[in-house]
C-alpha cells in the first residue's frame, strides 16, 4: 500500500507541474490572439503594428500574399515626411499616411513591386503610415480626410 501512494503522490506532482507550466504558458507567451480592429472607409480591418525600428524596416516584406481586411499601421514618435519603399516586397500595396488623428493626409495607390529602389514621400507630415493590399483605396473610396478609425492608436518614443 505504501508503494501504490508513493506513486499516486508522484503523479499528482507532476500532474499539477504540468497544468501550471500550460498554465503559465498560454498566459505570459502567447497574449492575445486576437488583432486590434479599426474601422476604414466602412470595412473593418486587422490591424498589425510596427513600432519598432526593426519591424518598420521589414513592414510587408517577405509576404506571398496580404488579404483584403488587413492593414500594417507604421507608428512613428513625431509627424514628419516619412519616405517608404518597396524593398523585398512582393505584392502591390497602398499606401496611406495619417496624421495624429488617424486622418489620410496622404497617399500611394496601386504601388509596384517594381518601385524599388524609389522612395515615395507623403504630401503632408504623417504620424503614421497605414499599408493595404492594392485597390483598397479605389474599393473603398478612401481619399484625403478618410479617418482610420482605432480604439486606441499606438505610440513610440524615440
Amino acid at each position: 500500500m505504501k508503494h501504490w501512494a508513493s506513486i499516486t503522490g508522484t503523479a499528482l506532482v507532476i500532474i499539477v507541474c504540468s497544468l501550471t507550466a500550460f498554465f503559465f504558458y498560454k498566459t505570459v507567451h502567447t497574449g492575445s490572439t486576437t488583432p486590434p480592429v479599426a474601422l476604414f472607409g466602412g470595412v473593418s480591418l486587422s490591424i498589425e503594428y510596427a513600432t519598432t525600428e526593426a519591424q518598420r524596416e521589414k513592414g510587408l516584406g517577405g509576404r506571398i500574399s496580404i488579404p483584403d481586411n488587413y492593414g500594417m499601421l507604421f507608428v512613428f514618435p513625431r509627424d514628419d515626411y516619412y519616405g517608404f519603399w518597396m524593398k523585398d516586397t512582393l505584392v502591390p500595396l497602398d499606401m496611406f499616411w495619417l496624421d495624429d488623428k488617424g486622418q489620410v493626409v496622404s497617399m500611394a495607390q496601386d504601388v509596384a513591386t517594381s518601385t524599388y529602389p524609389n522612395v515615395l514621400y507623403p504630401s503632408a507630415p504623417a504620424r503614421y503610415v497605414l499599408e493595404t493590399a492594392a485597390g483598397f483605396a479605389k474599393a473603398h473610396a478612401i481619399a484625403t480626410g478618410t479617418p482610420l478609425l482605432l480604439k486606441n492608436f499606438p505610440t513610440v518614443s524615440e
